[in-house]
């Protein structure tokens, strides 16, 4: 918090972490009464950085992001993203968790926060998260740094924002 403060980012995406995850496995367990998380968005907002919460696509969870007076969310997108391997028995999870995130966004969108997504988001199955129209950004780092490595970071920048775009 310190370190945001100093800095001034335009925008801090609060995120929960476990010492013993490799990666982010889940959004944010989000209480209204969390006294911990309305003072760091507070002292965030202080300095004028613009908050947004990592959180799972729940209805529920969007509505108390909203309580928390935070203008943009980041839906987790891992359950999709975990789903979108093509075969038969994944095929049906990978629509349902698709279907979760649209409807998320709408609703999020609807009431007034900026819908934001990522986790898990590679070449291959990026495009259908970047169709819904409520989404505004897409963060999709890992994928696109582990391409670069390869192709060179402008390259794989480039092949990225492309399949977005389409």
């Amino acid at each position: 918090m310190r370190l945001a403060a100093r800095i001034k980012p335009f925008q801090a995406t609060l995120v929960p972490e476990k010492r013993q995850e490799i990666t982010t496995e889940g959004g944010l367990a989000l209480r209204k009464g969390d006294r911990r998380l309305r003072g760091a968005i507070a002292r965030l907002q202080d300095a004028r950085i613009r908050v947004s919460l990592f959180i799972d696509p729940s209805l529920q969870t969007i509505d108390v992001a909203r309580e928390l007076g935070v203008p943009a969310i980041e839906m987790h997108t891992g359950k999709y993203a975990n789903a979108s391997k093509q075969n038969a028995s994944r095929q049906g999870r990978r629509e349902k968790a698709l279907h979760e995130l649209r409807k998320a966004a709408a609703h999020a969108k609807a009431i007034g926060l900026a819908v934001h997504a990522g986790h898990g988001l590679t070449y291959q199955n990026v495009q259908p998260v970047a169709a819904i129209p409520e989404i505004e950004e897409l963060n999709i780092g890992h994928s696109i740094v582990s391409n670069a490595v390869f192709w060179g970071m402008e390259e794989a920048v480039r092949r990225m924002a492309q399949l977005v775009k389409q």
